[in-house]
């Protein structure tokens, strides 16, 4: 997706990209394709009972007719619902519980159309209009001519309407209308795993997202032209790298013709030199791979930003005839080495992959977390502005990887650009198979299969991308488990040819399908049992019981902050609690005991306690669970929280809230994904007063950079910050990518702490300069009992759950069920969460 805003005349569209255009004299260095975008306000939408648009002839509208100005207003990029709540069709379906009213939308067709005008000659010259993603399927005509049909929400797709497109240099007879048929959304996603976003999980409510979600171009060259260019990095070592460039093209003559490619490359974010080539080919009728390798002259590696620098190159592509262009394109790559290697310590009777990944030779521990994007489902409703933050608050966290995992879609060419430039790895579910069983229709699994080669060959320049999965929780959920692995593995089959990077069938590999298909017991884990087990452990015997060579999800749930819930919770729900904080999936019950297991208390006092609570308790959560991760490395490579963020204003697992706000939850992780990590191990958050406190120090390393002559200082303080014991040690040398134990501690100082108290350290260099700081809080109490108590209470969350099924809000509002015949919600007295009053 690309975002463009067009200021135009009516009928008129100038915004384009390049400095000549096809069948002129070549220039290498200038984008001599002409690439004329479509996107931008001058769409515009109309609504249709299913079937009747064609029947109406809309698709054959005249293409300077004036009808479609009556049409309401819509943009491309974009969705139906932003343009419909935009034009005041539908309240806002992001407050409250306004999606439910706005189910509507998705039982009818939706009508798009755009005018716009060309003037240039198009002798000697192919005409395509490019589409990058429409969600689901669609028919489009150009003129009144139909051009195409396509299904599938995320590939890309492609036109020739040479024959079809009006050019003169009179106004009205160059006026082309570009119309397209938006069919209603599928509603049974089974029938679409893999070709669509599910549209259901514990963060969304039953309303389809459908739309023109990805740009339009109208592109023009000569007879010949670039599909695609694929630069293949091959990294021998630091010094010794070759690329080897595949570039497809397309002769439409009907005979053979001899043209000239020049590819040239040279450093996009730093300074090199431009290595440049020229060779003639003969291209046969039709389309064909060209290939050539290159030896990279200084070459300059790509790496992760703890790691080096994400040095990235532009190359230059071009297709002459003679000295008259036909066509060019330019990339955008890096050079980077992707390998993987089985983790220490753990069996190949435990785990069937190797799980550590190695950049350029180097292994990395992965600090990821699910993205839980795009940033808006609805994605009308996102903007550049919103990735650019959330990519540099990812960064701000100290993650060097974010995980698309296969709840939502791959994302747009923005995101991994973003990436790219900023040094952080992509962990990439390549397309959504979030759901348990696929029909076993040879038809559709080949749709299938290609959706995800369309989303790997669109994508694979990127070196930000390390690895590739083919599903989330599939065989979690699936009913026959060796159908739906040999599903997984072909598709990885097919994957792999396309691009060499690590892949894996699906995640989490550890349930009982995944066993029944052949995996082992120790693959990578969904840490998830803490919030769906809530009361069966305190929060460090659940994390330190867990034991795995990577972690792709990490869960536990918070409320976004006041200044957020104010936009999309309704004044009178807002405090104690009501039916709309359930319907964004807020599990009151869960996020009470959580805050128990946390301080000692509920934290239902006031909105603004119960808010920051809940973020406190998952960042307290978060943070002790990565250390426990982080100092079990090189056993351990990698762990991804779930999530991020999340794509509508929902009550559930993100750190930065979908209005780009950070819970406080956000520091906590920050704080434990800081690279060099000083950080305390211990056996319990509840200690006696009779207790002697207990714990280690430790240091973890993700740098390969060593330190020597370290000092580590540290406090402990009651809850009116009197010290207790204040003390420091020295730490001889911290070696590279190394996580070990220092220092062990025992002090006698709780006799007289009444509630909390603290423990602060610091590790300073040498100099003095700051490396790395930590703290942590615990409590006064009986751990014993406080877990007695912690496990009645979920006893009572079980108890209800058996009478409510998963997601059903009404459990905690009891007035919603109206039996007894008691008095529903209204104005005058709204309903309330029990246990808030």
């Amino acid at each position: 997706m690309k975002f463009k805003i067009l200021i135009c005349a009516l009928f008129l569209f100038t915004y384009v990209k390049g400095f000549a255009q096809p069948s002129t004299i070549s220039n290498h260095n200038s984008n001599s394709q002409l690439i004329t975008s479509l996107d931008g306000y001058q769409w515009k939408m109309k609504m249709m009972l299913p079937g009747e648009g064609i029947k109406h002839g809309l698709n054959k509208l005249p293409p300077g007719d004036i009808e479609t100005l009556v049409w309401n207003p819509a943009k491309v990029p974009g969705d139906v619902y932003t343009d419909l709540w935009k034009v005041g069709v539908i309240e806002d379906p992001y407050f409250g519980r306004n999606s439910v009213k706005a189910q509507w939308v998705m039982q009818y067709e939706w009508w798009y159309s755009m005018q716009f005008r060309v003037n240039q000659d198009l002798s000697d010259k192919v005409a395509r209009i490019d589409f990058e993603s429409i969600d689901h399927e669609c028919d489009i005509w150009l003129n009144g001519h139909f051009i195409g049909s396509h299904k599938g929400s995320f590939s890309s797709f492609s036109f020739d309407v040479t024959q079809a497109i009006q050019s003169n240099p009179h106004w009205l007879k160059a006026t082309n209308m570009l119309v397209i048929r938006l069919a209603p959304p599928p509603q049974v996603n089974a029938n679409v795993a893999g070709l669509k976003t599910p549209w259901f999980g514990d963060y969304w409510r039953d309303l389809i997202p459908f739309g023109i979600t990805g740009s339009i171009d109208l592109i023009f060259t000569g007879k010949s032209r670039i599909v695609d260019v694929y630069v293949k990095p091959i990294v021998e070592n630091e010094k010794k790298v070759s690329v080897a460039f595949e570039i497809e093209v397309e002769n439409t003559d009907k005979i053979p013709k001899e043209k000239k490619i020049t590819i040239s490359f040279q450093g996009q974010n730093f300074e090199s030199k431009q290595q440049i080539i020229s060779f003639k080919q003969v291209l046969q009728p039709g389309k064909q791979i060209i290939k050539k390798e290159i030896e990279v002259e200084n070459p300059q590696l790509w790496w992760p930003w703890d790691l080096g620098k994400p040095n990235l190159y532009k190359a230059r592509v071009s297709l002459d005839q003679g000295d008259i262009n036909q066509d060019f394109k330019e990339v955008t790559y890096g050079l980077r080495k992707v390998e993987m290697e089985w983790n220490p310590g753990f069996t190949k009777d435990e785990v069937s992959f190797p799980r550590t990944t190695l950049i350029n030779g180097k292994p990395i521990f992965i600090r990821s977390a699910c993205w839980g994007g795009p940033p808006d489902i609805f994605v009308g409703r996102t903007s550049e502005e919103k990735y650019r933050k959330l990519i540099a608050l990812a960064k701000e966290a100290n993650m060097n990887n974010i995980r698309i995992f296969g709840w939502h879609p791959p994302e747009i060419p923005l995101f991994y650009k973003l990436c790219n430039e900023q040094g952080i790895t992509v962990w990439q579910d390549i397309i959504p198979l979030g759901t348990g069983n696929i029909p076993n229709d040879p038809e559709l699994l080949e749709r299938i299969y290609q959706e995800g080669e369309n989303v790997i060959k669109n994508r694979r320049n990127n070196p930000s991308i390390i690895m590739m999965e083919g599903g989330e929780e599939m065989l979690l959920r699936a009913s026959d488990a060796q159908y739906a692995n040999n599903f997984l593995k072909t598709l990885g089959d097919r994957y792999q040819d396309m691009v060499d990077l690590p892949y894996v069938p699906d995640s989490p590999l550890t349930c009982d399908v995944s066993k029944q298909a052949g995996y082992k017991p120790k693959e990578a884990v969904h840490a998830l049992g803490y919030f769906y087990q809530m009361g069966r452990w305190p929060m460090e015997d659940w994390y330190k019981s867990l034991d795995y060579p990577i972690v792709p999800e990490l869960a536990i749930t918070s409320v976004p902050n006041v200044e957020s819930l104010k936009k999309f919770i309704p004044e009178n729900e807002m405090w104690p609690p009501g039916p709309s904080w359930g319907h964004h999936w807020a599990d009151l019950d869960r996020l009470r005991i959580q805050n128990f297991d946390t301080f000692g208390d509920e934290k239902t006092g006031s909105l603004q306690e119960f808010v920051d609570a809940t973020q406190d308790a998952q960042g307290i959560i978060f943070q002790l669970s990565i250390e426990h991760f982080r100092r079990n490395k090189p056993r351990t490579s990698g762990i991804a929280l779930c999530h991020f963020i999340t794509y509508w204003p929902d009550m559930k697992w993100a750190i930065v809230d979908n209005y780009l706000q950070p819970k406080r939850s956000f520091e906590f992780v920050k704080r434990g994904y800081q690279p060099l990590l000083i950080n305390f191990n211990f056996e319990k958050r509840r200690w006696l007063n009779s207790d002697t406190f207990k714990g280690q120090f430790w240091v973890v390393n993700d740098y390969y950079k060593e330190y020597k002559n370290c000092k580590v200082s540290y406090i402990i303080a009651d809850d009116n910050h009197k010290s207790l014991k204040k003390s420091s040690f020295k730490i001889d040398k911290i070696e590279e990518n190394s996580s070990k134990q220092f220092f062990e501690l025992e002090a006698n100082i709780l006799k007289n702490v009444q509630k909390n108290f603290y423990v602060t350290m610091e590790l300073t260099s040498e100099n003095g300069t700051t490396l790395s700081s930590n703290e942590y809080m615990f409590l006064i109490g009986d751990k014993k009992e406080a877990s007695e108590k912690f496990n009645v209470m979920g006893e009572e969350i079980r108890d209800r759950n058996s009478i409510y099924s998963y997601g059903n809000y009404y459990q905690f509002f009891d007035k919603l069920t109206g039996e007894n015949g008691e008095k529903q919600e209204s104005e005058k007295e709204p309903v309330k969460a029990r246990g808030f009053e």
